[in-house]
């Protein structure tokens, strides 16, 4: 079992960044793909970022290419999304998702195919 906790969400003005941890604990593995999903109120669960175990391959969303990126450290067991140049719309809670690696790049952008799930954690973008 992998359990998933997210952190560094709140509350920005459109233009500020946040950086956002996703800590992973119990049977981890530095081989796991890892991703970020968001869901606005009302609206499904999207997929925002992810990457490979090694960290050699990365993918985003068009929404956020060229605002976010997703890196991991491997020794901390933890994924993080640095994201800038916030925008209203992208307010929602941030989840990170995991799972063994997940080679086929449109299937890293499915919710099914993670196992392992966190909370989430609130990111609020005013205008």
């Amino acid at each position: 079992q992998v359990h998933l906790v997210e952190s560094g969400g709140g509350l920005v003005q459109a233009g500020g960044s946040l950086r956002l941890s996703c800590a992973a604990s119990g049977r981890t593995s530095s081989s796991y793909t890892v991703a970020w999903f968001r869901q606005a109120p009302g609206k499904e669960r999207e997929f925002v970022a992810a990457i490979t175990g090694s960290g050699a391959s990365t993918n985003y969303a068009d929404s956020v290419k060229g605002r976010f990126t997703i890196s991991r450290d491997n020794a901390e067991n933890t994924v993080y999304l640095q994201m800038n140049s916030l925008k209203p719309e992208d307010t929602a809670v941030y989840h990170c998702a995991a799972n063994s690696f997940i080679a086929n790049n449109w299937l890293r952008t499915r919710t099914g195919s993670y196992n392992y799930w966190g909370q989430g954690t609130q990111v609020t973008v005013s205008s």
